[in-house]
C-alpha cells in the first residue's frame, strides 16, 4: 500500500489549519476537523467541480479563466457547509483562502519536485 494518500490528506489537513490561522475568515475548532475538511475539499474538487467547470465552461472562457476562481470558492462554501466545525466566513474568504490552498499546494509541490521518482521510459509504456 503507498503512503501518498495518508501524506497528502496530513499534508491538505495542516494547510487548512495553516489558512485558519493566517485568514480571520476561516475557522477550523481542531487538527481532526482540517484534516476532514482537507478530505472534504479534495472530493468535491474531484467529483463536483468537474461537472460545474463543464457546465460554466463558455462563462470561464469569456472571462479569460477568472470564472474558476469563482467556481472554486463555491467549491470551498460547499466544504463549509458540509464539515462541521469548518467555518468560512463568506464568499470573499472562500476565494481567499482557495487561492492559499492553491498557492501552498504549488510551492509545496516545487519543493518537492527533485524528489519525485523519476520513470523509465519502459514503465512509462515506451
Amino acid at each position: 500500500m503507498t503512503l501518498r494518500l495518508p501524506i497528502f490528506l496530513l499534508i491538505n489537513g495542516f494547510i487548512v489549519w495553516l489558512a485558519s490561522e493566517w485568514l480571520p475568515g476561516v475557522t477550523v475548532t481542531n487538527f481532526w476537523t482540517a484534516i476532514f475538511a482537507g478530505l472534504v475539499l479534495g472530493l468535491v474538487n474531484a467529483f463536483i467541480r468537474p461537472v460545474v467547470t463543464l457546465l460554466t465552461l463558455p462563462l470561464s472562457l469569456m472571462t479569460f479563466g477568472l470564472f474558476f476562481l469563482l467556481i472554486q470558492g463555491g467549491m470551498v462554501l460547499l466544504a463549509d457547509w458540509l464539515v462541521p466545525g469548518f467555518h468560512v466566513d463568506g464568499f470573499a474568504w472562500a476565494m481567499g483562502f482557495a487561492l492559499f490552498l492553491a498557492l501552498i499546494n504549488f510551492l509545496i509541490g516545487k519543493v518537492l519536485e527533485p524528489f519525485k521518482e523519476k520513470k523509465t521510459a519502459e514503465e512509462q509504456g515506451f
